[in-house]
């Protein structure tokens, strides 16, 4: 048996085109088997108001960190942000399962359907093995001291084999370029493969200034954890540029939050890796420092954008449609098939998942689901999701 939905609007993953006039058929489970002019889809359709789109690709988040929803107060500034995430990780067990199902459900109800994931722990492996949602999962490492840098490499390694005897892909990638240490990148560069590499980068102007001159806020993190830094020697050079050389043979790379980017950091990956995307989380950058990505200079620059909602830690929501809608609040000039590309096609792209989701495509099963309540074409700000089509 087939189903047969005919939406006011399409948005194919590539584009909005009017839906009334196209009908989507899929199986029972999903899959797309055509897309037909509605004079020929018969009487059987069901007849939806709002845009029809691809499930939606949370390219960053931090599943493991769903029960510190609310726990670091906002703007506190990057650096003090992490100084205090560190002793609040540590609950109770039942409190932390809790809380990431609780996070996926609502990951789910909101229209994602599949997710880049931090993971330092194994904490959400019993969630992600029940196939709600489609993960790829990034174990990241840091670790201060080039001296344990080996030790670090191993304790990755073994979280990311926990990962994969479960049939979970996991890689294992740095944290920043302030928190691994080059010993460290250059043993994580050896392990890269095929895979896709994630990293946090440039969510602070104090990580330039770290790289450029050795001064700000993460010399004092060194300090205050008893690391010395005779081992390091400024490069004077942003922190994206003084790490990308130990990027370069990775598949893809996706570089998170990218407040402090300039185009001659943009430049300077598209020349190094022509499969690079860049990952806004507005909503995260707005509750740690009170900043947002230069989302229009990755556009002039012809980036490859993704979007991510970070953890919990860092936000209000883990709704794709609110990251859309913050953007677009700060930049009313970016149209809505362009945003939706980005949370689809782009994403899925990044994700190597796009053989099956992303786009309406005969062949895929990208999940469907309906953007309702738009106040006026392309204005999101009223917008809601309805629970999956399928």
């Amino acid at each position: 048996m087939y189903l047969k939905f005919k939406p006011q609007s399409l948005f194919t993953g590539y584009e909005i085109i009017d839906g009334y006039n196209t009908v989507v058929v899929t199986t029972n489970d999903g899959a797309i088997v055509d897309l037909i002019p509605a004079s020929e889809a018969g009487e059987d359709c069901k007849v939806l108001d709002g845009i029809l789109s691809p499930g939606f690709i949370n390219a960053h988040c931090h599943l493991e960190l769903s029960h510190l929803k609310g726990a670091i107060p906002t703007e506190t500034g990057l650096s003090e942000f992490v100084k205090q995430i560190i002793p609040k990780r540590a609950a109770a067990q039942e409190i932390i399962d809790a809380a990431i199902e609780a996070a996926e459900t609502e990951m789910y109800n909101n229209g994602i359907v599949a997710v880049g994931d931090i993971c330092n722990t194994a904490d959400t492996i019993a969630a992600k093995t029940k196939g709600k949602l489609a993960y790829y999962n990034f174990i990241e490492i840091y670790g201060l001291d080039p001296l344990l840098a080996a030790q670090k490499m191993n304790e990755g390694l073994l979280l990311q084999a926990q990962y994969e005897a479960v049939h979970l892909k996991a890689v294992v990638v740095p944290h920043a370029p302030y928190s691994v240490p080059s010993a460290l990148l250059q043993l994580l560069a050896e392990k890269y493969g095929s895979h896709t590499v994630s990293m946090h980068n440039q969510e602070t102007k104090a990580e330039n200034n770290f790289f450029e001159n050795k001064t700000g806020a993460f010399v004092d993190m060194y300090a205050r954890v008893g690391v010395d830094l005779d081992f390091f020697t400024p490069t004077k050079t942003t922190s994206l540029q003084s790490v990308l050389p130990y990027l370069k043979d990775a598949a893809k790379t996706i570089w998170v939050h990218n407040s402090f980017t300039s185009e001659s950091d943009i430049k300077a990956v598209q020349a190094t890796n022509t499969d690079a995307y860049w990952c806004l989380c507005p909503s995260a950058n707005q509750y740690i420092e009170n900043t947002m990505p230069p989302v229009q200079l990755l556009r002039e620059q012809h980036a490859n954008i993704v979007v991510g909602t970070d953890s919990y830690a860092s936000n209000w929501s883990l709704n794709m449609l609110d990251e859309l809608k913050r953007i677009q609040t700060h930049n009313p000039q970016v149209a809505l098939a362009e945003m939706l590309t980005w949370i689809t096609s782009n994403g899925a792209r990044a994700l190597q998942m796009e053989d099956k989701l992303g786009s309406i495509e005969i062949g895929k099963k990208p999940g469907l689901v309906l953007i309702e309540n738009l106040s006026e074409i392309g204005q999101l700000q009223t917008a809601s999701i309805s629970n999956k089509i399928i």
